[in-house]
């Protein structure tokens, strides 16, 4: 049987070889026997996305460090077919010297938080990606704008719709782009959904729900500490997950609310002494459709979005996930579902793609997707809805169109 079993998944391993491009001659020179006579030749496999042909021009600088850059963003460029990483600005200069050696970056494109603006007599670089604590977003982008260079920040783009202003009017000053970093606007699944919705697929969309929970309040990871600092993250939950339920909820309804209430669940626990842990919000639009929005930090991790309309419903569940988003087109007795598999380019496709935006934009002449003024608006009704869970009243976000001003 031992022996049986052993010959057997030699075959197998030895068919296996040859289907994954090994080389006849060298599996033969390994012992495995020739493949059966009559097989067809070896095609190239199919490539999802292809790598660059020429030299990928548009070279971005990351300021910050943390791991959502180390982890997510620096290997994202290996997809892109049009940005490269160029520099790395830190305020761990060890940390950044060991990244750089990976990355094949040469010690002169190493830059730390002080001396940040000598990025200005470095050609190679044409924008920052800002990925530091929400209050640090603001300043940053300013002095990179002072510096020639165009600017991606993260999400939320500011704590302040003072600070938003203050970046858009130093983009425009400086003659740059200014793009805030929603990643999920570049997500296919995302933009699937959002096909169906205009589409008419469900009818006229009703409701929309959002939550976004995660366990991100573990106060054994530095990384969260910034997170539970007013002064540097300028809310709790809301701002670090809500607002993709915040952005979602506009993207999908394709209209701003006009009202938002909400309100605040105590947690006696020390972490949450200076931002909030659980959050809910109801935001009412022109067209008689509603939102429900929840985050926390302290529930298991979920992220979840359904619109419903008078035809059928749109379930993304998960919604805002790294990988493997999906969604269900469901009508009476009837489900559709479009999904991304996790172990494919395309699923990760979300941060090249991003990053990719912003030099296609450029080159066509075109505003990115994601503006300033998006940004801004987001941290608008983020401030809305704070101020009615300490008031316990509506407030009304019946603003001018922002679009118009744009």
């Amino acid at each position: 049987m031992h022996g049986r079993f052993s010959a057997e998944g030699h075959s197998l391993h030895g068919a296996t070889l040859m289907a994954n491009g090994a080389g006849e001659g060298a599996a033969q020179s390994m012992g495995f026997p020739p493949p059966p006579a009559g097989l067809g030749g070896r095609p190239f496999p199919n490539v999802l996305r292809p790598l660059a042909t020429g030299p990928r021009k548009f070279g971005y600088a990351i300021v910050g460090l943390g791991k959502y850059a180390i982890n997510q963003i620096l290997p994202a460029f290996a997809e892109c077919q049009h940005a490269r990483l160029v520099a790395l600005v830190s305020g761990d200069q060890e940390k950044a010297r060991r990244l750089g050696s990976q990355y094949g970056l040469e010690e002169s494109n190493l830059y730390s938080y002080e001396n940040f603006d000598q990025i200005a007599k470095n050609p190679d670089v044409d924008a920052v990606y800002i990925i530091l604590p929400n209050a640090l977003h603001a300043d940053f982008a300013v002095r990179a704008f002072k510096a020639g260079k165009h600017v991606m920040c993260e999400k939320p783009m500011a704590t302040s719709v003072e600070d938003c202003q203050r970046m858009i009017d130093a983009a425009k000053h400086a003659k740059k782009e200014l793009m805030v970093g929603y990643r999920c606007h570049f997500d296919p699944i995302t933009n699937k959904t959002i096909s169906l919705a205009r589409s008419g697929a469900i009818g006229k969309p009703q409701i929309v729900t959002t939550d976004n929970n995660d366990l991100g309040a573990d106060t054994t990871d530095p990384t969260t500490h910034w997170r539970l600092t007013r002064a540097l993250s300028g809310g709790g939950s809301l701002m670090d997950l809500g607002i993709y339920g915040v952005n979602g909820a506009r993207y999908l309804m394709d209209e701003d609310p006009v009202e938002v209430r909400a309100m605040i669940v105590p947690n006696p626990s020390p972490r949450f002494s200076q931002v909030e842990d659980t959050i809910t919000w109801m935001m009412r639009y022109r067209s008689g459709g509603v939102a429900h929005g929840s985050s926390s930090f302290t529930t298991h991790a979920v992220t979840r979005f359904c619109l419903q309309g008078e035809k059928g419903s749109l379930l993304l569940d998960p919604a805002t996930s790294y990988w493997s988003n999906r969604v269900n087109l469901i009508k009476t007795g009837d489900i559709h579902t479009w999904s991304t598999p996790m172990f494919t380019i395309e699923a990760l496709n979300q941060f090249s793609a991003q990053l990719d935006h912003l030099p296609i934009s450029l080159e066509k002449g075109t505003r990115v997707a994601a503006t300033g003024e998006e940004g801004m608006q987001d941290v608008r009704l983020i401030q809305a809805i704070y101020e009615s869970a300490h008031t316990g009243r509506p407030v009304a976000t019946d603003w001018s169109d922002w679009r118009k001003t744009i």
